[in-house]
């Protein structure tokens, strides 16, 4: 069954690793970080709201709709003075109009109804100054179509269980659509940019294994019972047989980066 974010059990689903550089880097080849009020909707554990700290934003407040979730991030950026965090959804943010220079939507949109991206897109449009910048991340049907691999685990849930594929497909729009959506809330100047995220790098296959079977920031894993998350992992293993070293996990994402013109 889907993941309940409000759960206390799943506080910390989304707060356990560190946000890779390349992710970092790119951002900051969008927008000059430095000095911006950000938002981050949907920051859930608060990774990217800290990697925004980190990158030397003036301020940033990160949205999310459970309370659990903030408890989390609230944890992961306490050391964070110029962070804030507040209750809401992408909806309804419940933020200023024309206060923030960047907003991010990671993984956000596709926890929404297909006919609710407009209406997303027009709040964060309400939340950018003028010339402000909108950075919407997340997989399309060609991302998570990849084949499995050494590199790309995500592509083994796939290809042992193909009706996550139809789940994915059911969540997830192309790029047609996030475009398109983009244009009628009124944004201006879209692009597309595609990323291989590093998601955690792992000492060898039985610590893959563990994280796994932890279902640590992967919601599609919530889709398997206990018993075929075990099998899933068990058909992993086989495709690491025999390899030693670490395992590096890597994630294909689609960008949509868009200004408020």
């Amino acid at each position: 069954m889907p993941i309940n974010f409000h759960a206390s059990e799943n506080r910390y689903t989304y707060a356990h690793r560190q946000v890779d550089s390349a992710w970092k880097e790119m951002v900051q080849n969008i927008v000059a970080v430095q000095g911006k009020q950000v938002a981050d909707i949907g920051c859930g554990g608060g990774l990217y709201t800290a990697a925004f700290a980190e990158m030397g934003a003036g301020e940033v407040t990160g949205v999310d709709f459970s309370l659990e979730m903030l408890k989390s991030a609230g944890e992961q950026c306490k050391e964070y003075s110029h962070v804030l965090f507040k209750q809401g959804d992408a909806l309804q943010t419940g933020l200023p109009s024309q206060g923030y220079d960047i907003v991010l939507e990671r993984a956000v949109t596709h926890h929404l109804k297909l006919s609710d991206l407009p209406g997303c897109f027009v709040e964060a449009l309400r939340l950018l100054r003028s010339g402000g910048t909108l950075i919407v991340q997340n997989r399309t049907p060609a991302d998570y179509s990849l084949p499995g691999s050494q590199t790309h685990i995500r592509g083994y849930f796939h290809e042992r269980y193909p009706r996550l594929r139809t789940v994915e497909i059911g969540r997830r729009a192309d790029s047609a659509i996030m475009v398109a959506a983009l244009q009628q809330a009124g944004f201006q100047g879209i692009e597309e940019r595609y990323l291989w995220e590093v998601k955690d790098v792992h000492g060898d296959v039985e610590s893959l294994a563990e994280n796994l079977l932890q279902r640590k920031d992967r919601s599609i894993l919530h889709e398997l019972t206990d018993e075929e998350l075990r099998d899933l992992v068990n058909y992993i293993r086989q495709q690491f047989q025999g390899y030693k070293g670490e395992i590096v996990d890597q994630t294909r994402w689609t960008l949509w980066i868009a200004r408020k013109p």
